[in-house]
């Protein structure tokens, strides 16, 4: 490990505290948690707090951005990387681990388990001496409504 990477124990201490902190349920997290449980599509954070503004949640946008990430952290939302780069975020239909197939005209999104994918994600980690692999796959393509 490179020292970049290495932490202290002080570094470790705070780190734990900032994250606990994060998700210690607060009146902007429940509002955002609501708002995201009211729809289906992908949103940005700007779109998120947009909302909340709109609703009358006194909610800032950095605020909004450490919800989001902590609710990601939790499995409580999903994340999508778009073609831009931009993250969006959506609550997430189910625990189990999934892939997404999401419409570039629509932003529709249908969740799809991918046993062979898993197969081979753990066969190449396995033949490079790699463990605990983690992956995330996102295919887009065009719904039968456009």
């Amino acid at each position: 490990m490179s020292p970049a990477h290495t932490e202290t124990a002080a570094g470790t201490a705070a780190g734990t505290a900032a994250g606990t902190a994060a998700r210690r349920p607060t009146r902007q997290r429940a509002a955002l948690a609501d708002l995201m449980s009211t729809t289906t599509e992908f949103l940005s954070a700007q779109d998120l707090h947009g909302r909340l503004q709109q609703r009358g949640e006194s909610v800032g946008l950095a605020t909004v951005y450490r919800n989001l990430q902590a609710m990601a952290a939790d499995g409580d939302v999903d994340v999508l990387r778009t073609d831009d780069g931009e993250c969006v975020y959506r609550s997430c239909g189910t625990d189990a681990h999934h892939h997404h197939l999401v419409c570039r005209e629509c932003g529709r999104t249908v969740e799809v388990e991918g046993p062979a994918v898993e197969k081979w994600a753990a066969e190449v980690a396995r033949q490079n001496g790699f463990s605990d692999v983690t992956h995330t796959i996102e295919l887009f393509g065009t719904c039968t409504s456009h």
